[in-house]
């Protein structure tokens, strides 16, 4: 065993250990392209001219709440109105009409209160007029213009509002007078955000400008820069991306979530580990619903060929869990990124699926061919300092796959993942396309591209979470 820590489980029904065969995949060559050049200009260094709030423990206190001790003032509120002069105001005029070539709408800006302050000359109202007009565009420029009741099962909290504080992109922009390049820094810096832009100015047909639009603002919803490496699926595509420094260094073919209740929700979470030889506890819909429990507890010959061991409890309790083995419906892998919708990637038994055009398919849960490979690429990416150490973590991994244990394999190097819903962009091959839109979370964010613009929108979504469990492997 080598330096790196393992969890392990006991080896029940060892007659299901997986085949050492499976486990042989090659290291996958050439894994760290080098860093392109960026595709948008980088966001001016906030931190030079401009005094940063001092780092806040909660969401809530970076929005510079009072908080009173002993009758004192401890923390004060923002300062969201600045004192403008004209030439300043009069580059936010100038850059307010720009914003349509983001898929925004001007009309949304006051353009003519603003001149009318300008005509008025320094004073309240200008001050008034322009913070407040920078202020907007900052919020649908950073965060979306999409209120969060028109994003259907979206459950990421985008970190940028924390990051790039209204207030001090004010005060910043202000105290430089670069008022244009404050705002434009804001764009999504990923090269899908600027293909969808190049696209936008090139076409005349509304209803593909609009759709084009609703794609735009998605990027908004996401953090700014999504990092040098992560995973990524647009449900829709039905594709996993690995991506290092721009570029797509593997995709796999996914089944996603049935329609429904089971839907697949969209997620930004951090992958922690590789699961090999994942044990699958079955839900309770299954072991009492579709009566799994009492045919495991009464068919012991049944149960062992297909892996399940029941336990019943004094109070009549049933809990059914299929151990390892390439049978398991989660497969011989899983990647451990905990989230509260227990949605997740794993293998299948069940590959014919993939060859389906039409995926969505699951309980909600991502199926991922070719799982073997990404669970080595994973576990060698999430933990090797150099190339040289990458053959000994593959041999590591083939031997705990073979072994049949049950083992969760920690990812130093943690990786984010993005579960994503695009029905406009590019594809894995980088080709521009629409994508069916198979659980009709279009509809609303179209609505909200033609309704007046809500001010004071919420940054976490009303929907709760639903917790969802995989399928058995048939369907």
């Amino acid at each position: 065993m080598t330096r790196y820590r393992l969890i392990l489980g006991s080896a029940i029904g060892a007659a299901l250990c997986a085949n050492p065969i499976l486990a042989q995949d090659n290291a996958p060559e050439d894994l760290l392209p080098p860093e392109p050049a960026r595709v948008t200009e980088p966001l001016p260094d906030y931190t030079r001219d401009a005094p940063r709030p001092a780092p806040q423990p909660s969401v809530e206190d970076s929005f510079d709440d009072i908080r009173m001790s002993s009758g004192e003032v401890v923390q004060q509120l923002p300062v969201l109105v600045r004192e403008w002069n004209v030439a300043q105001a009069k580059q936010l005029l100038a850059f307010i009409p720009t914003v349509a070539a983001e898929g925004l709408v001007p009309s949304d800006y006051r353009a003519e209160a603003l001149s009318a302050a300008i005509a008025q000359g320094p004073g309240t109202t200008l001050n008034e007029t322009a913070s407040e007009i920078f202020v907007w565009l900052v919020e649908d420029l950073r965060d979306g213009r999409t209120p969060m009741d028109a994003r259907r099962q979206w459950f990421v909290v985008d970190p940028d509002p924390d990051v790039l504080p209204s207030h001090v992109l004010l005060e910043t922009a202000v105290a430089s007078g670069d008022i244009a390049g404050t705002l434009a820094g804001l764009n999504p810096v990923s090269p899908d955000y600027a293909r969808l832009k190049e696209e936008l100015a090139r076409t005349t047909d509304s209803a593909k400008r609009k759709l084009i639009r609703a794609n735009m603002d998605r990027w908004r919803w996401l953090a700014r820069d999504l990092g040098k490496q992560y995973l990524l699926t647009n449900v829709p595509e039905y594709q996993l991306r690995l991506t290092v420094n721009d570029r797509i260094i593997k995709n796999y073919r996914v089944v996603v979530g049935k329609p429904g209740r089971t839907a697949t929700p969209q997620l930004a979470e951090m992958v922690e580990a590789v699961i090999f030889n994942p044990t699958w506890t079955v839900p309770q819909s299954i072991v009492k619903g579709e009566g799994l429990g009492a045919k495991v507890l009464n068919n012991p010959g049944w149960a062992r060929a297909n892996g399940y061991k029941a336990t019943k409890g004094a109070n009549g309790w049933v809990t059914v869990v299929q151990q390892p083995g390439p049978g398991n419906s989660l497969g011989l892998m899983k990647l451990d990124m905990p989230n509260p919708h227990a949605i997740f990637f794993h293998d299948t038994p069940a590959k014919a699926l993939f060859a389906r055009d039409s995926r969505a398919l699951s309980h909600g849960c991502i199926r991922v061919q070719g799982a073997r490979e990404l669970a080595m690429t994973m576990a060698m990416l999430g933990n090797a300092d150099s190339r040289e150490e990458l053959p000994a973590i593959q041999q590591e991994v083939s031997e705990i796959t073979a072994s049949g244990k049950y083992t969760r394999y920690p990812m130093e190097k943690q990786w984010p993942a993005y579960i994503t819903y695009f029905t406009y962009g590019l594809d894995v091959n980088g080709e521009l396309r629409k994508f069916d839109d198979i659980y009709g979370r279009d509809a609303p964010v179209l609505a909200a591209l033609d309704a007046p613009r809500q001010r004071d929108r919420a940054r976490k979504t009303s929907e709760e979470a639903v917790e969802i469990v995989d399928d058995l492997q048939t369907t």
